[in-house]
């Protein structure tokens, strides 16, 4: 099986995404086509390209990214409720096409701004009945010709993409990524998505929800190739142990200093995902062998709540933890963004790859 190794793109206007201190160029073609080339450069596969309502819009950046790369492959985020499946299906088939195959898709389906882009589904029950549906027909569309569909949220009739994705004759088509830890997420996981991505959980609970998972995909009848698994995680990665730690306690004092304790004064529904992060605090503030738990505390969310700190040796033994498990595909990051897919491209993905053969 594949190994994907992924970095992070926050895709934004604003500066200061995650304490990142570089000021100019946010949200302008040269510094992003500049992060993806250096991607490339440094050994990695691509980015996960951040998305939420008030960031530039995922689709047209990664258009610009893969007409700037050779090898980059943008992990696309998009929304069921922002796109509509036929027009998604279409857009994603022409870009994989035109980039001979390099484009990976993140299904979204949390909360949004959802009034800003006129989704006025909020009912999380019925978001991912959408998300079902939406990837059912997508999947579909790039693998038949004539497709008539007539779901509850989505219809098409007599429907054929042109052109289909790259090798699609092969059976080839994009990756679909998804996310999310509540049941109901879990069930579009296991029989319709090609990637379960996981937050930063120690690997007690990432090998229970792997377990889970398959059970799931049996049960209901799973029809495609089987699940693959992700970890979208923060690496604190540095020379020596000593000086990760360093770094990271001193970034952790920070966010302590500007934002207090956040973790119990979250307003409205917290994902079930992002609470099982959030609750980790309490088993210690290290886990496993360097899994630190206390930036949830202080305002870290999604990938940011849980941090791997460590030399590259010790990043790598704790991750190899995590290939055992049948985790594939690892989305990392940390901040300053340029500086840190460097020297974690460099020091620690040899070790990575090394394993993995």
């Amino acid at each position: 099986m594949n190994q994907e190794f992924l970095w992070y793109i926050p895709n934004t206007v604003e500066p200061g995404h995650r304490g990142d201190p570089t000021v100019e160029g946010w949200g302008t073609l040269d510094f992003s086509t500049g992060q993806a080339q250096l991607l490339e450069q440094h050994g990695w596969g691509g980015a996960l390209l951040g998305t939420s309502w008030g960031r530039p819009d995922t689709f047209t950046v990664a258009t610009a990214l893969a007409a700037r790369t050779t090898t980059f492959k943008p992990l696309i985020a998009i929304r069921p409720g922002y796109w509509q499946p036929a027009h998604f299906a279409s857009a994603a088939a022409t870009l994989d096409q035109l980039s001979e195959g390099r484009v990976l898709v993140n299904i979204v389906t949390g909360t949004d701004n959802l009034a800003a882009y006129g989704d006025g589904n909020d009912d999380p029950a019925r978001r991912y009945d959408r998300t079902r549906e939406f990837l059912q027909l997508i999947r579909r569309l790039w693998t038949g010709e004539n497709v008539t569909f007539c779901g509850e949220h989505f219809r098409v009739e007599a429907s054929t993409l042109a052109p289909r994705p790259y090798q699609a004759a092969a059976g080839r088509h994009p990756t679909l990524y998804f996310g999310g830890a509540s049941a109901a997420a879990e069930r579009v996981s296991a029989t319709d998505a090609d990637v379960q991505l996981f937050w930063g959980e120690p690997l007690d609970g990432v090998a229970e929800r792997i377990d889970r998972l398959k059970a799931l995909g049996g049960s209901l009848g799973r029809e495609h190739a089987p699940l693959e698994f992700g970890l979208r995680i923060t690496t604190v990665v540095r020379d020596t142990t000593e000086e990760a730690w360093q770094d990271a306690e001193e970034k952790v004092a920070k966010m302590a200093a500007e934002a207090g304790e956040a973790r119990m004064h979250h307003q409205g529904r917290t994902p079930v995902g992002q609470q099982r992060l959030l609750d980790l605090a309490a088993r210690g503030e290290v886990l496993d062998s360097c899994l630190y738990t206390t930036p949830g505390k202080y305002g870290g969310g999604g990938a940011a709540t849980t941090w791997l700190v460590g030399s590259p040796t010790d990043v790598a033994e704790a991750l190899k933890k995590y290939q055992d498990l049948g985790v594939t595909h690892f989305v990392l990051s940390d901040t300053p963004y340029r500086r840190e897919l460097a020297r974690v491209g460099d020091q620690l993905l040899p070790l990575l790859r090394r394993q993995a053969a």
